[in-house]
């Protein structure tokens, strides 16, 4: 007789429960969030960087 099938979330581990993560390491932390630009600050840096200008 064949042994059942084992599923793949039988062989994971279970989830864990949030607030379970470790605090951020120092070189995570200092990781500063993108910025995001304005249509005009866009148009102004695609125009300064004719480099990045799309292939057409």
């Amino acid at each position: 007789m064949k042994p059942p099938i084992k599923r793949l979330s039988d062989l994971k581990p279970p989830a864990a429960p949030t607030g379970a993560y470790a605090r951020p390491s120092p070189s995570v932390a200092r990781r500063k969030t993108a910025k995001v630009l304005t249509e005009a600050e866009k148009a102004a840096f695609l125009a300064s960087r004719p480099d990045l200008a799309p292939k057409g």
